[in-house]
């Protein structure tokens, strides 16, 4: 308080003071600030946990990759898919005339599952769903566009393991 010389005019201003909260609010203000801290505290030890004291559900993969890996991957698969359709249809001059469907049907599935591949981070498993369709791109597509560009049938061996990757990818989405 302020006071000043002449004892008639004194002036007073009055501190402000808190507003008085019902008491189940200080408790609560005080637990949380006292927990935030302990978190804080903890967290600089080790990894901090959920604040809320749950643990946090972990995918499959890597807890660290990021779901929008995929989009990545489906850019790269997409090009490939364009790269290698476009060379199948101006290119690719093979001696025997079924080689080119072999060449085409690996070229409608590599764009198709490449398109698939962006739905890819809305899934609830993103990283099973992402990593079969890459694999069945590789595999299938893979096989055949070497089966196709070699004219030679021994190299698909690896074809129908590819589809069961795009089988398992779609039936994924399932659970």
């Amino acid at each position: 308080m302020r006071k000043s010389i002449c004892r008639s005019h004194i002036e007073e201003k009055p501190e402000q003071q808190p507003p008085v909260l019902p008491l189940t609010v200080h408790r609560w203000l005080w637990t949380a600030r006292t927990e935030t801290k302990k978190v804080a505290a903890f967290g600089r030890l080790f990894k901090s946990p959920n604040p809320r004291g749950t643990r946090k559900r972990r995918s499959f993969c890597s807890a660290s990759m990021d779901p929008m890996f995929w989009h990545k991957v489906a850019g790269i698969s997409g090009v490939a898919a364009l790269g290698l359709g476009t060379y199948g249809s101006h290119g690719f001059r093979p001696q025997n005339p079924t080689y080119k469907e072999v060449w085409q049907t690996a070229s409608l599935y590599h764009l198709v599952h490449s398109a698939a591949l962006l739905a890819a981070p809305i899934t609830k498993h993103p990283n099973i769903f992402g990593g079969l369709l890459t694999a069945g791109i590789l595999a299938f597509s893979g096989t055949c566009y070497t089966v196709a560009y070699l004219e030679d049938r021994k190299y698909s061996t690896l074809a129908p393991f590819g589809g069961f990757a795009f089988i398992g990818a779609w039936a994924s989405l399932l659970f």
